[in-house]
């Protein structure tokens, strides 16, 4: 069987949800790493990244692509179950962000590609919309917890208040 079938067959079971649980964040932004990025898009890691390294100047600044450190790899691998089983490669993964991936569908032009990065980009419209559709739930979240805070802070004065007087009537 030719790659090509592989990685047809490969995309033809890879959906916006899988793509989803493959986007992390890292620096307050949304990423893909480039192994995860090569396995949907049917390329080997090491060929994959020679395509971005011909091609460095589409890739300038943050804002498209960096590579991660040791300890944000590390902290991706133990939040999120990342596995090790990256080959014999022993350097730290780059991180792909939205306008990075919208970059590589000008690299990366098989028909497997096409149709990867239009899942890729769909998986990050989605998530952009959920979040977008519920920011008031999150915001009242974040004001029930402070609030929470708020009233431990005053069950904490309450009952040191409280054991001062069960000490005086002691007394």
């Amino acid at each position: 069987m030719k790659d090509e079938d592989k990685a047809l067959i490969n995309i033809s079971i890879v959906d916006e949800n899988t793509i989803r649980n493959k986007i992390y964040e890292v620096r307050g932004v949304k990423v893909m790493l480039d192994f995860e990025l090569a396995e949907i898009y049917g390329y080997e890691t090491k060929n994959f990244n020679r395509q971005v390294k011909n091609n460095t100047a589409k890739f300038e600044g943050d804002d498209f692509m960096f590579q991660l450190t040791k300890d944000e790899y590390d902290s991706l691998k133990c939040q999120n179950g990342i596995s090790n089983q990256r080959g014999g490669d022993r350097r730290l993964p780059h991180a792909f962000t939205e306008q990075g991936i919208a970059m590589l569908s000008g690299l990366l032009r098989s028909e497997i590609a096409i149709q990867a990065n239009i899942l890729i980009m769909r998986a990050f419209i989605a998530m952009r919309r959920f979040l977008t559709a519920n920011a008031q739930i999150f915001q009242r979240l974040d004001r029930i917890e402070v609030k929470q805070l708020e009233n431990s802070q005053w069950q904490v004065e309450t009952d040191a208040k409280i054991d001062a007087i069960l000490d005086k009537i002691e007394e």
